[in-house]
């Protein structure tokens, strides 16, 4: 039951940080027990990293969505939609990932 900081971030994303306070069960010096506990909160009040990284992966879906859409309706350009449509399989696996990761720190604390 050592004291530690903790950081939250307005999509509800949180992370440990500094050891702030030693419990009574520790006593061996720089030790801890193994249990945390908040000590202080510091809330941000931007986004975290994982929802940052979200949106950049959804802008770049949009982009080559609207690029397949796009080459579709020109015309001759089967090779550059097949090459869009592989990155797109890959940038929406990458996003899941990345919810998958967010939803599993905030359901930590439930």
């Amino acid at each position: 039951m050592c004291y530690f900081d903790q950081t939250r971030w307005s999509c509800g994303f949180w992370r440990w940080g500094h050891f702030r306070q030693q419990c009574t069960k520790e006593y061996r010096t720089g030790e801890t027990c193994g249990m945390k506990l908040v000590y202080m909160t510091n809330h941000e009040a931007d986004i975290c990293k994982l929802c940052k990284d979200m949106e950049k992966k959804q802008r770049k879906y949009n982009k080559l969505e609207s690029d397949i859409y796009r080459w579709q309706r020109e015309g001759n350009r089967t090779a550059s939609i097949e090459k869009a449509q592989s990155e797109l399989y890959d940038v929406s696996n990458a996003i899941q990932t990345l919810q998958h990761q967010h939803w599993t720190r905030l359901c930590s604390t439930c």
